[in-house]
């Protein structure tokens, strides 16, 4: 079995309500965490694991993401399938089965991931991503038995135990994968008003397919903003870039897009800063600001700043959307 052999599965429908307001206008996959957008680091992880087919579920400003996509993934064999209402991730999955034959790796596209992808497609067995956690009750969990997976449950009030699913699934033929999401589909069961991948995954184990759960220790949430910037400084620690900026203190580990302008302001730590954003007589840490937005005059930490925002004038905490403009009084400024 080889890795190339793989087809990707990437779910990237959601509609990010925890991410507003940004994600009124915006993909949350396109946000940016470290020096790219989330499903940026996924493509570079599938990429990078020998992968050359994908296709992605897209829904609520999809049209985005293949904008985003077709312009920097051009050597990825990509298609798409939309998820017009938003029915589960299970009923996602099962919206691609027209586009997917032999080997699937299905990889959600709400997390970042530091895996190894080759475990999952060299096993000799179907796989699923595990980790533990504090609070399994907001997770799809496992119990094993043996080695293998031998019940799991999506988001149990009382679990038995703390193996969190947490977004990766590899299956040799997805065939029985498809199969199962089919007899789900057409049941019309749903758990918490959705048709949950859970529920196929389990129903498959019940009828005496082995699944075998993997441990990883990297994973990274991007579903809310405080979450967001917690990895944005996990990834800016491992890549440590050594951005320069004109008149200005760079405070590592920081990242400046090559086309971003800094001039007289200290930045960092744990900055991103993404194409084409401008930076004027401010303090900035612990901020992610996208594309395209100005900060001038500004003294911010713990932010995020949507694309082609515009914020300019005193010391505070902000979460501003896509195309916003926030002025403050001069008198009242921080810098």
């Amino acid at each position: 079995m080889t890795r190339t052999e793989f087809t990707a599965v990437v779910p990237v429908a959601g509609a990010g309500t925890r991410l507003r307001p940004h994600t009124h206008t915006y993909p949350k996959v396109l946000l940016t965490v470290g020096d790219k957008p989330i499903i940026g680091h996924i493509l570079d992880d599938l990429q990078g694991a020998g992968i050359k087919k994908v296709c992605m579920v897209v829904g609520y400003l999809g049209d985005k993401i293949k904008e985003y996509v077709a312009k920097n993934y051009r050597h990825l064999d990509v298609s798409y399938v939309e998820q017009a209402e938003q029915k589960g991730l299970g009923h996602a999955i099962w919206l691609t089965r027209r586009n997917v034959t032999g080997p699937v790796l299905v990889m959600l596209g709400d997390t970042i991931l530091d895996a190894d992808l080759s475990k999952f497609m060299t096993s000799k067995d179907d796989c699923i991503a595990v980790k533990e956690v504090a609070d399994p009750r907001r997770f799809g969990v496992v119990e094993t038995k043996g080695g293998y997976i031998s019940a799991m449950v999506e988001k149990p009030e009382h679990p038995k135990t703390n193996l969190a699913i947490v977004g990766i699934y590899s299956f040799l033929n997805s065939s029985a994968l498809y199969n199962s999401l089919e007899r789900l589909v057409d049941s019309g069961h749903t758990t918490k008003g959705e048709i949950q991948f859970t529920d196929a995954l389990a129903a498959m184990v019940t009828d005496g397919h082995k699944i075998k759960p993997v441990s990883i220790d990297g994973w990274y949430d991007c579903g809310k903003p405080e979450t967001l910037l917690e990895t944005n400084r996990h990834i800016l620690d491992k890549k440590k870039f050594s951005p320069k900026a004109k008149n200005s203190l760079i405070i590592p580990p920081v990242y400046i897009s090559p086309t971003a302008k800094v001039e007289g302001s200290i930045v960092g730590p744990y900055v991103s800063l993404g194409d084409g954003v401008r930076v004027e007589s401010s303090i900035i840490s612990d901020a992610i600001v996208n594309e395209n937005a100005s900060i001038q005059n500004m003294n911010l930490t713990g932010s995020l700043v949507g694309p082609s925002a515009t914020v300019i004038g005193r010391k505070d905490q902000l979460n501003v959307g896509e195309n916003s403009e926030i002025r403050f009084d001069k008198a009242s400024c921080g810098v």
